[in-house]
C-alpha cells in the first residue's frame, strides 16, 4: 500500500520518495517492521492468550525439563502471520502474482494450524484437526499454487541471447532492467537441478510419451507434494524451544537472496542462472518472513514463554515450500531444509522398522531411542539449548551449500 502512495508522491517530484522504487530499501523497511510487530506485540499476545487460558498439554514423553513446559501459551504463530502480512501489505507490489500467491498460501494454511490448535486447546481433543482434513487443506492449496504457477501469463522466464547475455551489466538500481532486443518471456515449467552442469530440467521431458499439453498434471502433482511433505516436516521439527523458528528464519534468508538474484537479470546473466521476471519483488516477503521468524525467537527461545502451534509450524513449511518452487529451486529443499528433511525421515524410519520387526520378531524394535531426532538426543541427556543451537548450525552450513550450488556445477 505504501508502495503505490509513494510511486504516486514520486510522480508529484515529492523529494525523498522514490526511495520506494529500490527492493534493497523495501526489503529493509519489512524485516525491521516483522521484527517490530512480534517483538512488541507478542508479549500482549502471551498475556492474552494466558488470559484464555490457551496453554500447551504435554505429554509425559520421560524428557529431562518436559513437564515443566505445562501450561505455556500456544497459537503463537498468530503473531508469526501478522508480522508477516503486515510489512508485506504496507511495502510489497500488491498485484505481483508472486506476492499474492505467498499472501494466499500464509492465510490458508495459517486457518488450517488455527483449526488444529483451536479443537486441541478449545475442544479438549488431543488429536486435534483430523488428518484427512488436514491433508485436503494441503492438496487444496497445492492445486492453487500449481495451477498459478502453471497457466498463470505473468509467471514466465526471459530467455536471454548470448550475445546479450554478454552485453548485460551489473546496474546500481534494485528494479530488473527492461527486455531489449534478444529477450523473450517464455512460459516454461523449467526448474533447477542441483549439483549438475547443464543445470535445467523440464517437467514436460520427465515422461517422454506424455504429450506436452498434459504436463500440467505432473507439476501441478509435485506442487502438491512438495507442499504438503515440507509443512508436515516444518509440523514435526517444531518439538523444543526455538527450533523451527531459527531453522525456518535460516532457510528464508537463503531464499531471499536467490530471489533477488533470480529477479535480477544482470546477476542471473552473470551467474548464468534463470532469470525470472517480476521473482524480485518477492524479497519483501522474504525478508519479512525472516523477521517474523527472529522476532518470534525473542519470546520462544529456550526457556520459551510461547509455542507457535499447528498456527505457525505449518503456515511456516508451507511458505517455505511455496518460495522454493516460485525460485524454481524445489530441487533443492533436500538440501536447503536439510533440518526438516532428516527430522520427518527419523519418523519415517522409526515407524517402518517398528512395523517390520514386530511383524517378524513378535516385538517392535526402534532405530532411534525416541523420534523426531531431536527427542533422540534429548533421551541422551543433551539439553535442548545445546541441540537446538547444533541444528541452527547445521542449518546455516547447509544454506551455504545451498547458495553455492549457483556455481558448484
Amino acid at each position: 500500500m505504501l508502495y503505490y502512495l509513494f510511486n504516486y508522491l514520486d510522480s508529484l517530484d515529492v523529494p525523498g520518495a522514490g526511495v520506494f522504487q529500490y527492493i534493497s530499501f523495501r526489503a529493509g523497511m519489512a524485516a525491521f517492521l516483522s521484527l517490530l510487530i512480534t517483538i512488541t506485540f507478542g508479549k500482549n499476545l502471551i498475556h492474552a492468550l494466558r488470559k484464555k487460558q490457551v496453554g500447551e498439554d504435554i505429554r509425559d514423553l520421560g524428557l529431562e525439563g518436559q513437564m515443566q513446559k505445562k501450561g505455556t501459551p500456544t497459537m503463537g504463530g498468530i503473531i508469526i502471520i501478522a508480522a508477516i502480512l503486515i510489512p508485506t501489505l504496507l511495502f510489497a507490489k500488491l498485484d505481483n502474482v508472486y506476492v499474492a500467491l505467498l499472501i494466499i498460501t500464509t492465510c490458508w494454511l495459517g486457518l488450517i494450524g488455527f483449526l488444529d490448535d483451536y479443537i486441541k486447546v478449545f475442544r479438549k481433543n488431543k488429536e486435534g484437526l483430523a488428518g484427512r482434513f488436514k491433508i485436503v487443506g494441503q492438496v487444496g492449496i497445492g492445486l492453487i499454487v500449481g495451477f498459478t504457477l502453471y497457466f498463470n501469463d505473468n509467471v514466465v522466464v526471459r530467455e536471454v541471447s548470448a550475445s546479450t547475455r554478454s552485453s548485460v551489466q551489473v546496474q546500481d538500481a534494485d528494479e530488473s532492467l527492461e527486455s531489449p532486443a534478444g529477450y523473450q518471456d517464455v512460459k516454461s515449467t523449467t526448474t533447477t537441478v542441483p549439483f549438475v552442469k547443464n543445470n535445467e530440467m523440464d517437467y514436460s521431458k520427465i515422461i517422454p510419451f506424455l504429450p506436452a499439453e498434459y504436463t500440467w498434471i505432473i507439476y501441478v502433482l509435485v506442487v502438491i507434494l512438495i507442499i504438503t511433505a515440507v509443512s508436515n516436516a516444518a509440523n514435526i521439527t517444531d518439538g523444543i524451544d526455538g527450533l523451527a523458528a531459527g531453522t525456518s528464519g535460516i532457510i528464508g534468508l537463503t531464499l531471499a537472496i536467490l530471489a533477488y538474484l533470480s529477479g535480477r537479470i544482470d546477476f542471473a546473466s552473470y551467474l548464468n542462472i534463470m532469470y525470472i521476471p517480476n521473482l524480485a519483488e518477492l524479497v519483501i516477503f522474504c525478508t519479512a518472513f525472516v523477521g517474523a521468524c527472529l522476532g518470534f525467537l525473542w519470546y520462544n527461545a529456550y526457556p520459551a514463554q510461547v509455542f507457535m502451534g499447528d498456527t505457525g509450524s505449518l503456515t511456516l513449511g508451507g511458505i517455505i515450500a511455496v518460495l522454493a518452487l516460485a525460485v524454481r529451486k524445489e530441487l533443492l529443499i533436500p538440501v536447503l531444509c536439510g533440518i526438516f528433511f532428516v527430522e520427518i525421515l527419523s519418523v519415517m524410519l522409526q515407524v517402518s522398522y517398528f512395523k517390520y520387526t514386530k511383524k517378524k520378531y513378535g516385538e517392535g524394535r526402534r532405530i532411534f531411542l525416541m523420534s523426531p531426532l531431536h527427542h533422540h538426543y534429548q533421551k541422551k541427556n543433551i539439553h535442548e539449548a545445546k541441540i537446538v543451537a547444533r541444528f541452527w548450525i547445521a542449518g546455516i552450513l547447509l544454506a551455504i551449500l545451498a547458495l553455492a550450488t549457483l556455481k558448484l556445477r
